[in-house]
């Protein structure tokens, strides 16, 4: 007969057994891989499309006529919105920080706060005029105007029969100069991805 010690031990063996057997393998990878699991929008598109539309951005005509105009001054950009119209949810913030960060690493382009974040500084400096020191307070009406702001979309088709799909995305920035409204510079970048069992 089995004691009940005996059976407590054999549960708790068979469930450490089930546990490190549907525990799932780990491995860390370069952020900077490619990798494609599902087929949808991932951490990859969002990185390359970032660098390569930003380095259309900011070798296009428009960059240099502006310096030219301005005694070599860097023009000061603002993110806008960047919407999302494709069939899936896509991180869209992640992508403009993405863009952001090209940017500032350019050397080229000053780049301004927006969005909620710009007024959660200015919120700051609110607070500062009642308790900071005059020293050390931080006056209203300096901030940088920008004199561009980027904006764009993100779209997709999606083409499916059987089990084969391909998902198409396209997406567009637009620069536009804030003062006079004119559209500067628009850039694209395709992506299309092929799901399936045939090899294309």
């Amino acid at each position: 007969m089995v004691s009940k010690f005996t059976n407590r031990f054999i549960v708790a063996v068979s469930a450490m057994f089930l546990l490190s057997y549907c525990a799932p393998h780990v491995q860390r990878v370069s952020e900077t891989s490619v990798t494609d699991l599902s087929g949808r929008w991932n951490e990859t598109d969002s990185r390359l499309t970032a660098e390569e539309i930003s380095k259309e951005l900011m070798e296009h005509s428009w960059y240099n006529s502006f310096t030219a105009e301005n005694k070599g001054k860097k023009p000061t950009i603002i993110v806008g919105m960047i919407t999302n119209k494709s069939h899936e949810h896509i991180a869209v913030e992640t992508f403009s920080k993405d863009i952001e960060k090209e940017i500032i690493n350019s050397g080229r382009m000053k780049l301004v706060q927006a969005g909620n974040m710009r007024e959660e500084l200015r919120a700051e400096r609110a607070d500062q005029q009642l308790n900071a020191s005059k020293s050390t307070m931080k006056k209203f009406g300096l901030e940088n105007g920008a004199d561009f702001i980027l904006q764009g979309t993100i779209n997709s088709i999606v083409d499916e029969y059987s089990k084969e799909k391909t998902v198409f995305y396209q997406i567009n920035l637009e620069l536009t100069n804030i003062q006079t409204n004119d559209k500067v510079w628009i850039g694209d970048k395709k992506i299309k991805k092929y799901l399936g069992n045939k090899k294309k």
